[in-house]
């Protein structure tokens, strides 16, 4: 058997493992998109650690706000507090630099907004920004220890970059958008639903 031969059998043979191996293989615009069972587990993984820190370790200091001196209105953010934040955040290894650059932007943003007067934030008052809801999930109320029941759904990856879907284990059809990048070889949060900078920013 020569070169050539050797090289294309063993050719078919990864490509005959690879596919063997993927956990799921669908047609998507005509193409062919497929991902392996580990980068699921591994992203699963990666959802289940971050919200079991969001729950037990998170400091929940996002967007801290600077008082006026009468006390009743806020006028921009602390971007001390917020430098310390992002550090926070950046320790945990759970975000991509895609992830903190676009925190930091809503952050400089809300600080604008509140400076020039755009928006008004009373003491007291929930923020003008964000939604009324919890914007590391999209909700008010979840079940308990939610991040062991946590499942990834609709995943599609291309390109070193996964969207996907999570869902925790009460009924219904609740759903929540987030999305991963592969940082030196490792999974890492790109996009939260919740924290969508159009979304969250947006003046009423």
């Amino acid at each position: 058997m020569n070169a050539n031969k050797l090289i294309i059998l063993f050719s078919l043979w990864i490509l005959a493992v690879s596919f063997k191996s993927s956990d799921n293989l669908v047609l998507e615009n005509g193409k062919k998109t497929f991902y392996f069972a580990s980068d699921k587990q591994q992203i699963e993984s990666l959802i289940r650690k971050m919200y079991e820190w969001v729950e037990t370790k998170n400091s929940n200091q996002d967007f801290d706000p600077l008082e006026n001196k009468k006390g009743d209105k806020y006028t921009g953010l602390n971007l001390t507090a917020h430098k310390k934040r992002l550090e926070e955040l950046k320790k945990t290894n759970f975000f991509s630099q895609q992830f903190l650059d676009n925190y930091n932007k809503i952050a400089l943003q809300i600080d604008a907004n509140l400076k020039s007067r755009k928006i008004e934030w009373l003491v007291g008052d929930m923020p003008p920004f964000g939604g009324d809801s919890n914007a590391w999930c999209n909700c008010q109320d979840y079940p308990d220890a939610y991040w062991k029941t946590m499942a990834v759904n609709n995943l599609k990856i291309e390109n070193n970059k996964a969207s996907f879907y999570w869902t925790w284990s009460w009924k219904g059809d609740f759903k929540y958008k987030a999305a991963a990048v592969k940082e030196n070889g490792t999974w890492k949060i790109s996009y939260l639903e919740g924290f969508d900078f159009n979304g969250f920013t947006k003046i009423y």
